[in-house]
């Protein structure tokens, strides 16, 4: 017998409040995390403000587009992101080559990418990682995000115990819009203490900036080879993590592949590369998002309509981001990841014989370290595959 049909795509009556509000904290996060690299690691190189302004436009099209594209193609929340780690890379070593250089870096990264993607190189790796690892890093991951809310409450502590209360009493009342009731309460306090600024604000629209590439071996050692490492080890494959532990198989190489190619068309315009999100990937993936999994997709794209808004008037972006208290975004990001970290940690003590393993992962991963600058979340893999392997290995027989 035929195999029946899918239901039909129908997002907006897919969505939710929950949804939605997933969506725009998903892009937030995104966001903040690391906007303020970017524009450290443009001025350190010397670029313009229009050429920075142009960046940012890059990389919220390319994160639109591919957040929405995949999303609907595969009814799985996938939210794409640019690379957090890459733009502190890039604070570091950008400002060692020209800007045309740097670009052609950009392509060359994007290309192995691109490779990795099709041969289904990325794909075979991905497969072979036990469940109860990638659930590991998943929490390893958002533990560091979700412990932030109690360092914020050090620095703004009626904003921040104003948001959690408000979160744990609407939790109990009606858990889908407990995240939606901290948001709510955060701005109303944070209005009410004058913490919120949009004085700075000013309504501009960001024009594409062409930059022709040039390619030299210096720019290729020190931007596009670590770059390339960097993205497929601190946010790929975590990208994949979260999606797996939360349940959703989708194919490893398509997303890779769409990613790169998206990060090859968009380098001229400056945008050093977008790939799977982590972080922000989880808000969109977790229960926090839509009760149904099935509906989850939506909340991505929602994030995606928001990146497209937000990268449109991306010159206003960093004024509009910095009238928020940074308490107050911490504070909603750690909220939202909350049921994501519960979820990963559940998984990954699951099988008795992988839990040292597991701990070993999620404890190397959250404690942020980087060696031979490849972040935690690389080795985080490397100790917990390596920890599996010594402790479940066959004995000798005497």
């Amino acid at each position: 017998m035929p195999s029946a049909a899918p239901p039909r795509l129908r997002p907006l009556a897919d969505s939710s409040a929950s949804a939605i509000v997933a969506g725009f904290i998903a892009m937030m996060t995104g966001y903040t995390s690391s906007l303020i690299l970017m524009y450290q690691a443009g001025q350190a190189a010397g670029l313009s403000g229009g050429q920075i302004a142009s960046w940012i436009w890059a990389l919220s099209i390319g994160m639109a587009l591919c957040s929405i594209g995949l999303s609907l193609r595969y009814r799985t929340p996938v939210t794409v992101a640019w690379s957090t780690p890459g733009a502190a890379l890039l604070v570091t070593s950008l400002g060692g080559v020209s800007y045309p250089e740097a670009i052609g870096a950009y392509i060359t990264c994007a290309l192995l990418v691109t490779v990795c993607g099709i041969t289904g190189t990325f794909e075979r790796l991905v497969r072979r990682l036990p469940g109860s690892l990638a659930a590991a890093l998943l929490a390893g991951i958002l533990f560091r995000i979700g412990s932030e809310i109690f360092i914020a409450a050090q620095h703004q502590t009626l904003l921040v115990l104003a948001m959690f209360f408000g979160y744990l009493l609407c939790k109990r009342a009606s858990p889908r819009y407990a995240v939606l009731s901290a948001l709510l309460i955060g701005v109303a306090v944070a209005g009410s203490l004058g913490l919120l600024d949009f004085s700075g604000v000013r309504l501009q629209l960001a024009v594409p900036v062409w930059t022709p590439p040039a390619f030299s071996l210096a720019a290729t050692i020190s931007i596009a080879i670590p770059l390339f490492v960097v993205c497929m080890t601190s946010q790929n494959m975590p990208g994949m993590a979260v999606l797996r532990a939360d349940g959703y198989q989708v194919p490893a190489s398509p997303l890779v592949s769409v990613t790169g190619f998206a990060s090859l068309l968009l380098a001229p315009f400056g945008s050093h590369g977008i790939n799977l999100a982590a972080i922000s990937a989880a808000i969109c993936t977790g229960p926090q998002a839509h009760e149904d999994p099935t509906k989850r997709y939506t909340a991505a794209v929602w994030c995606g309509l928001f990146y497209g808004v937000a990268g449109t008037f991306g010159a206003t972006l960093a004024a509009l981001f910095a009238a928020f208290p940074r308490e107050l975004v911490l504070s909603i990001a750690a909220l939202a990841l909350l049921g994501s970290i519960m979820n990963g940690l559940t998984q990954a003590m699951a099988q008795p014989q992988e839990r040292e393993a597991a701990l070993i992962t999620f404890m190397v991963t959250a404690s942020g370290m980087t060696l031979f600058s490849v972040g935690s979340a690389f080795w985080g893999i490397v100790a917990g595959v390596l920890t599996l392997l010594i402790l479940n290995a066959r004995r000798p027989a005497l």
